[in-house]
């Protein structure tokens, strides 16, 4: 099974903390966001990963090479203008040969995407749009489907009066490769505004699976904060880096804590460290590598 992830995006509305590296390598709890998606995709049985990469492309290039420290084959595609979501995954046409993810690099979940799968085939979709239900769906592009899962209607960004649906269009797709035919080479093209309209239009099976478990597309410092503290509450299925030395504490390697220091958990210490005497750390901290 293969996927595509997609990693080019600016992240605007996480600067300051996006000015100097991309959004898919801000990190939660000390790891990557792109690196949480990577042991998710691992874990539903994905064997290759191809990265569309445009904004800081070698920041991720350098942090991910070819993928074997993840025990999974990376391998990228690097627009030099932008060409929207699809456009950029038409680039990649021919490596597929069957049905594949396309995930978000910037966004933390631990859907079931095996169970999104299951579903994509027994409906004969030829794409599937995977769905999460929020509270406030106005920032996000909400879906519309039947009694049957088919979408029969997109919103992008509604205002209130036009919220019919509770459930949100999460950045997370399976599609089969005969969606290519309908988006042009070359040509800017989004999947929400473009590609799925046409495919609707087109009367092209496009189904809607409303996905349970965790999702947020981090798109602001405060999610951003709120990611953390699900990661620290256990409200994610996600691993935390380093060593367990107490129920909610993890330190990284090389990291040194003086005997009188008062640690209060959850809290995540990076590799590297120095924690000296008459130190406190409170609780919901996470503390990147190579600090005093």
């Amino acid at each position: 099974m293969k996927a595509v992830v997609m990693a080019g995006g600016e992240g605007s509305r996480l600067r300051p903390l996006t000015c100097t590296r991309p959004k898919p390598l801000v990190p939660l709890c000390n790891k990557p966001v792109l690196e949480h998606t990577v042991e998710l995709l691992k874990r539903h049985g994905v064997d290759k990963i191809m990265v569309t990469l445009h904004y800081l492309a070698d920041e991720i290039v350098s942090y991910c090479g070819d993928g074997s420290s993840w025990g999974i084959p990376v391998s990228y595609s690097v627009e030099d203008e932008p060409l929207g979501t699809a456009g950029s995954i038409k680039l990649l046409e021919s490596a597929f040969d069957e049905a594949f993810f396309i995930v978000s690099g910037d966004c933390l979940t631990d859907f079931d995407l095996t169970g999104a799968l299951n579903f994509h085939h027994d409906k004969g979709a030829m794409a599937t749009i995977v769905l999460a239900r929020v509270e406030n769906p106005l920032e996000f592009g909400v879906v519309i489907t039947d009694d049957d899962q088919r979408i029969v209607e997109f919103v992008e960004k509604p205002s209130w009066g036009e919220v019919f649906s509770d459930t949100v269009n999460t950045g997370i797709y399976i599609v089969d490769p005969e969606v290519f035919d309908y988006i042009e080479e070359g040509t800017p093209c989004d999947f929400s505004k473009d590609l799925f309209p046409r495919l609707m239009e087109a009367g092209c099976p496009l189904y809607g699976y409303v996905a349970s478990g965790y999702w947020s597309d981090i798109g602001s410092l405060q999610m951003y904060r709120q990611a953390h503290q699900d990661l620290f509450d256990g409200r994610v299925h996600a691993s935390i880096p380093g060593k367990r030395l107490a129920r909610d504490v993890w330190v990284g390697e090389g990291t040194e804590i003086h005997p009188s220091v008062l640690i209060r958990g959850p809290v995540v210490i990076g590799r590297n460290c120095r924690l000296k005497e008459g130190v406190e750390i409170g609780e919901m901290t996470a503390i990147g590598d190579n600090c005093l």
